[in-house]
């Protein structure tokens, strides 16, 4: 039961380095109890389990692929109904799964539990069935492989949200009290990674469900390939959570925390990172600076991305300051030729005009790739869009992306570059 919670503690408290436990999001469907009556399945997503006298309160489903070894490690623990399925939010990898609960209820003679979640999340569901080829491509561009989110295959189609998850049956719009049994549930909707998100408080156990507020690791809160963020509510949020010093603090990605001021500890250098990044990115909006100048010139304090909470392993503070700008500013940037700009390709084949042809391009980015890999990047980008079918050009795009990618923390940032890279290896190999 301690397992857990000793080694977050000890990570947190730098007692032992990240380096020597291995990845703090663990995908292995052990269960742990955490307390009497608290579980954790360690899963994409984690399922909180709470064990009431009416049935099991669930937070999470985990996603469609892995919720079989959910619920199979959950019926090791309790045969008991599941009483309430609760969406922390209405990310695929949290509501996935939710079919396989539902079928094992079914299979076993209980009634189906009810669903509970934020009333955003069924407009959420509807832009994803609106919008289902975009998330198919942008999730396997940032993951890699479709395989790792478990979509849905309905007949010839690929779903991105799968046809066996419904969105809830019982909703709230601020905050609501759920009762099962004995235990109290405080529902609190904040917006951070998303606007349908929901964090719970339980005084019976002094705990906090989570959700994805807390991933042990930078927030997400830029995101480059999806919709809006909210980082300064997400800061309140963390306030909030910490106003209550709760004693166990249950996130639906990595390990759980026990501690009243370790876990506002927390809570607070969270908020604190992401309160700055607003702060110095809405100043210099206000001043009038231009995206560009400000994307280059805040600079997160680098001793917030040594904390094992909040290494930029997932996003990165670069890419919040982008989705604060697109917040409060929109989609201009500053400059006039942005505005309504030529097509790259025209921009491209001029430049590359100007400058002696595609492979002098292509050539002059390999020259800067290392002491520049950004500028690298505008130039072979420019190279093989003036000529598409130059191998030589996709070579070295291919080169130059690889390297790019080797040099980044961000999985979003290695997904996008490793796509540009295997994209132009491809066609670098077309006869």
């Amino acid at each position: 039961m301690a397992e857990l919670l000793k080694l977050s503690a000890d990570v947190i408290d730098g007692k032992i380095g990240t380096d020597e436990v291995g990845p703090l999001n663990r995908i292995n469907f052990q269960l742990t109890e955490l307390a009497d009556d608290v579980a954790m399945v360690e899963a994409f997503s984690h399922s909180i389990l709470f064990r009431t006298g009416e049935g099991l309160v669930v937070f999470d489903t985990s996603n469609l692929q892995g919720s079989n070894r959910v619920v199979e490690a959950i019926r090791d623990w309790s045969k008991d109904p599941f009483h309430s399925l609760v969406y922390t939010h209405g990310h695929m990898d949290h509501v996935g799964g939710c079919g396989t609960f539902l079928r094992d209820a079914q299979d076993r003679g209980h009634a189906r539990p009810q669903i509970v979640g934020h009333e955003n999340i069924q407009p959420r569901f509807d832009r994803y069935n609106a919008t289902n080829g975009y998330n198919l491509a942008i999730n396997k561009r940032q993951f890699g492989s479709v395989a790792r989110r478990g979509y849905d295959v309905t007949g010839e189609e690929e779903r991105f949200l799968p046809a066996s998850s419904p969105a809830p049956d019982v909703t709230y719009q601020q905050s609501m009290d759920l009762q099962v049994g004995d235990l109290e549930v405080e529902l609190v909707h904040a917006r951070g990674e998303t606007d349908d998100h929901t964090w719970s408080y339980l005084p019976k156990y002094n705990a906090i469900c989570a959700g994805d507020f807390l991933i042990w690791a930078f927030p997400n809160a830029g995101n480059p390939q999806k919709v809006q963020r909210f980082p300064a509510e997400w800061a309140a949020a963390m306030r909030a959570m910490a106003a209550k010093e709760a004693e166990l603090f249950l996130p639906a990605h990595g390990l759980p925390i026990a501690g009243k001021e370790r876990i506002k500890g927390v809570l607070t250098d969270v908020a604190d990172a992401l309160e700055f990044l607003v702060q110095e990115t809405v100043a210099r909006m206000n001043a009038g600076m231009r995206l560009d100048d400000i994307v280059h010139e805040v600079k997160l304090d680098p001793a917030y991305l040594e904390k094992p909470f909040m290494q930029p392993t997932y996003d990165e503070p670069e890419f919040v300051v982008r989705n604060i700008w697109r917040l409060y500013g929109g989609w201009y940037d500053g400059n006039p030729a942005h505005l309504k700009p030529a097509k790259d390709a025209d921009l491209a084949t001029e430049v590359a005009q100007l400058a002696g042809g595609s492979d002098v391009l292509a050539e002059r980015a390999l020259a800067v790739m290392e002491a520049n890999p950004r500028l690298a990047c505008h130039l072979v980008e420019m190279a093989v869009q003036a000529e598409p079918a130059n191998r030589h050009a996709h070579e070295v795009r291919a080169t130059v992306y690889q390297y790019r990618r080797g040099l980044e923390t961000s999985l979003m940032a290695k997904g996008i570059f490793g796509t540009a890279a295997s994209e132009s290896q491809a066609a670098s190999e077309e006869t």
